[in-house]
């Protein structure tokens, strides 16, 4: 993984796009399509910087504060703000350099101090996230398959829900069904064998609480196909039954 690094002149330090592909394990493209989103929601900002690719092609990095980057993360896969949280950590101990240290300005020590309330702030953010998809993990009926699980969420087209996950390698269609990746068995998906109607051999997938975690982020985020009457609203029917019960 790429080393973050601190922008000169004394400037808060960034993220670039394709570093926060390495931490979510995600395709770079699909990053950057998601921090356009939220920047037109006017939740993050970035900065576009042009690099050259290992082929030598032009292309663009999106970078990004530190704040940001946990607000894309935990859009993208809440499961790794724990381990944003440990690359900031990481770098900002290499940065606290003892000697010469305590000869900053007070402006530059001041600024230093501020860095370390916001990593405390969105550390609870982190623990704040997690906790709201734990509880809807921990809400779900356990053995629920994916096409289960989003007809709870508000406008996803069924019928796309497993190609759409065969289409980014999550799942395999077999003869008898879908199995799961085995990048991704026991993480995201468990499976099962039964015996239909006529008694012959079906394979299916269930979601483990990771992986309902997994996929109502990736619902939160846009990355689940809508049907075409969809009203765009992101809500939850568990979240919905609770409000109606309060």
């Amino acid at each position: 993984m790429q080393q973050l690094t601190p922008t000169i002149n004394g400037q808060p330090l960034t993220m670039s796009s394709r570093e926060i592909a390495q931490v979510v394990e995600s395709r770079h493209d699909k990053v950057k399509q998601s921090i356009e989103r939220l920047s037109q929601r006017g939740l993050v900002s970035f900065t576009p910087v042009g690099e050259k690719s290992e082929t030598g092609r032009p292309g663009v990095v999106y970078h990004v504060s530190k704040r940001d980057s946990y607000v894309i993360v935990a859009q993208l896969s809440p499961e790794f703000t724990a381990r944003l949280v440990d690359r900031w950590q990481e770098l900002e101990a290499k940065a606290a350099l003892p000697s010469w240290a305590q000869n900053l300005s007070q402006a530059a020590r001041i600024a230093l101090e501020d860095l370390s309330t916001q990593l405390e702030h969105f550390k609870d953010e982190t623990h704040r996230l997690n906790a709201v998809c734990n509880d809807l993990a921990a809400n779900l009926k356990a053995g629920l398959t994916p096409v289960e699980f989003c007809r709870m969420l508000n406008g996803v087209n069924l019928n796309r829900v497993q190609p759409l996950l065969v289409e980014r390698k999550r799942l395999l269609k077999t003869q008898h069904g879908y199995r799961s990746a085995a990048a991704y068995r026991d993480k995201l998906f468990t499976e099962r064998r039964y015996l239909n109607r006529d008694d012959r051999p079906c394979e299916k997938v269930v979601l483990t609480q990771r992986g309902a975690k997994w996929l109502y982020s990736q619902y939160e985020q846009g990355q689940l196909e809508m049907r075409k009457d969809w009203d765009g609203k992101y809500t939850h029917m568990l979240f919905d039954n609770e409000e109606k019960a309060a």
